[in-house]
């Protein structure tokens, strides 16, 4: 299998980004042979600069929703690498399987805990809003407005999977396979939209 570079920007308050990353790590999880960088991108701050509000002081930020969790999670790729994957997971679980708040500090700490790392480490969390304000502006920049977005050498393309990744690893590496193919090989095609739900 042919090596895949690319990057893809979540933010845990996304059902849809959840569904690209679970596929995403799945496919790592399960030997695919990609370079993946997962970007954060705030849909609140991207609401805010909307409206001209766009606010990156830690205080403000870590009170926003989602941005509590996507601070935490960038502090833990920094200081834990190994286990972002893990703690990835987690916080989307909170947020949709668990239907907790991502802006409340325990909940957070016992997602981290679930995923081996220690929970105080959610303590920490203003020092991840610097690479979440990187990481968010570097994708203004590249004209993304939203999770999940998938970007590649060459451009960037939003795409909403509507299913989870089960039991088959094989089918979610043939998922993203097929997406950052597209990306890549198909610079002409601009939006690809299906008219109704699938049955």
């Amino acid at each position: 299998m042919t090596s895949l570079r690319f990057a893809l920007t979540y933010d845990y308050l996304c059902p849809f980004a959840r569904n690209a990353n679970e596929h995403v790590v799945t496919g790592l999880r399960s030997g695919a042979p990609w370079d993946v960088t997962f970007i954060p991108f705030s849909l609140t701050q991207a609401k805010a600069a909307e409206s001209g509000e766009i606010r990156w002081d830690p205080a403000q930020v870590l009170r926003r929703s989602g941005g509590l969790a996507l601070s935490v999670a960038e502090v833990v790729r920094a200081r834990d690498p190994e286990r972002f994957l893990d703690v990835h997971l987690e916080l989307f679980a909170l947020r949709h399987d668990r239907g907790e708040d991502l802006r409340d500090p325990s909940r957070v700490a016992e997602a981290l805990g679930r995923a081996g790392v220690e929970p105080g480490l959610v303590d920490a969390a203003a020092d991840g809003v610097d690479m979440l304000r990187r990481g968010h502006e570097d994708m203004v920049a590249r004209e993304v407005w939203g999770v999940p977005t998938f970007v590649g050498s060459r451009r960037a393309v939003f795409v909403r999977l509507l299913d989870r990744a089960g039991d088959d690893p094989a089918l979610s590496v043939s998922r993203v396979s097929d997406i950052v193919r597209l990306l890549e090989s198909e610079p002409m095609l601009h939006e690809f939209k299906q008219v109704d739900l699938p049955q």
